[in-house]
Order: C-alpha cells, then structure tokens, then sequence
C-alpha cells in the first residue's frame, strides 16, 4: 500500500536548498512499516550477531525494500531537487543495537561529523562542494526522542563556505546541530554535502534507519556496478532507469536521448 503524501514540491525545493534537509510525517503507513521491519529481522537474522549492522545493497534482499526506490510521491520530489537523469545510489540498512556502555562495535554504534564522499573530497568550488547525491532516510523504529541513535545535522551546513565543526566528536556540541527526530513512517531527506553524523543510541530503543540513495546516472552507484537479473525482472521503464539500465553505450549515460529517461515525465522544469 502506498500513502498518498502532500508534496508541494516547490515550497520544499526552497526548504531543502536553504536549509540542507526534508522532514516529511506519515510517509509509510503502519502496516508497511511493519512489512519492512518483518524483511529486516529476516535480514539481520541472516547476519553474524551484532550491536550494529551496516547491510548494503539491501534491495538485492528483499522485494519490499527494492518497492521504495520508486515510491511515487518521494520519486517526483527527488527528480525535481536533483534532475531526471538519475539513478538508484545506494540502499543502506542500517540498524543500531541499544549500546548504553559505548561497546566498540565492528560496523561502529556511531558515526563522527562527516560529509558523504569519496576519498579524496568531491572537488570544491570556493570553499563548496556541490550536491552529488541525495538520500531519503526511512524512520523505521520510534526515533521520536533524541538519543536513540539519531542522525545529527548541522542545517544549512552545506552552504557555509569551508566548513567543518569545530571537532569530529560527535559526543561534543556543535553550534547550531540538531538531532532528526522522528516515528515509524517518517522520512528525513538530504544531500551529500550536508554535515552530518550517527550518534550512540544509549537508550532502550533498537535504531532502524534504511537510506534510499539517489546520484545522477553518469555516477558509479555504490552499491553494484551493473543490476542484477534478479532486479531487472519485471521492472517497468522508470526502475530500469533507476537500477541504470537505459543503454549499452555509456556516452548516454552523459547525453541520454529521452526515451532512456521516463523519469522526465516526473519533472516539472523551472516552475518547480
């Protein structure tokens, strides 16, 4: 089942490229939520016993999650901040055990202030970088408390020319952050060059956060370098434009002619 969400997408086009980040309520209804938690305690069933688990690629593990990368409302939101040449960037699962004494985990309870990237950084253009992929945040457990394993943020961080919190810290206060709150069904969406960090979760709660990644599609994708079969199986145009099927000649991935790009019909041009 897919919720109909409220998206006005040029006043949240203004918001995300003034403040760095999205905040949308009630995206995912109970029962999907529920769906994709029963996906994800098969998932993490299937891994080493942990504190924390980072599983990428987790749309190759399950249909359900595979079903978000073009969720319709969210989709049309993502082709009018990024551009309809795009592509499915990542899918990251990430879930964080209650860790109250700060246990050293394998895969890390949390993680310090940091931009998304390669190394070394994404070129800069006086003092900033660029947006190179944007990803959408599905609130899968009650984050509606700070402490919880929360990601924290520094809005408007993306725009101040060389910067970089003061330490790497994340257990310091940074001026101006703020912890993302929110319940099950909530998305938080936001660029790359957003500063951002994981905090510990030191409480009761078991976090559950899967990032949905988008990049343009001339980007390698973290994920794979090609879908697999599997994937591509009954996908329609527009997720095989996702899962960067569109040609076998890679100079479309720079100048694709429109027919490899259905998600054109998603975007709204200028007015947006």
């Amino acid at each position: 089942m897919t919720r109909q969400v409220d998206v006005d997408i040029p006043a949240l086009k203004k918001a995300f490229e003034k403040d760095g980040y999205l905040i949308l309520r009630n995206v995912l209804p109970a029962e999907r939520v529920a769906e994709l938690n029963a996906e994800i305690d098969r998932i993490v069933g299937e891994e080493k016993e942990a504190l924390a688990y980072n599983i990428y690629h987790s749309v190759e593990r399950s249909p359900a999650i595979l079903s978000l990368i073009d969720h319709p409302q969210l989709l049309k939101l993502i082709v009018n901040l990024m551009g309809y040449n795009i592509q499915l960037h990542i899918s990251h699962l990430t879930v964080r055990k209650p860790n109250p004494n700060d246990r050293s985990t394998k895969t890390s309870s949390f993680i310090h202030w940091h931009q998304d990237g390669p190394h070394p950084k994404f070129p800069r253009i006086h003092g900033l970088t660029s947006l190179y992929y944007i990803k959408i945040c599905y609130i899968l457990s009650d984050m509606s408390e700070p402490n919880r394993g929360n990601t924290k943020i520094v809005p408007g961080s993306h725009l101040l020319p060389d910067y970089a919190p003061a330490q790497t810290n994340v257990d310091v206060p940074v001026d101006g952050e703020m912890q993302v709150c929110g319940k099950p069904g909530d998305v938080f969406i936001f660029p790359q060059n957003l500063w951002h960090a994981g905090a510990p979760n030191r409480s009761a709660f078991t976090r559950r956060q899967l990032f949905i990644g988008y990049s343009p599609i001339w980007m390698r994708p973290i994920d794979y370098h090609r879908a697999s079969p599997a994937l591509l199986e009954g996908a329609d145009p527009i997720r095989r434009q996702l899962l960067g099927e569109i040609s076998d000649n890679c100079f479309k991935y720079y100048v694709p002619e429109e027919r490899m790009v259905p998600l054109k019909s998603l975007w709204l041009g200028d007015e947006a």
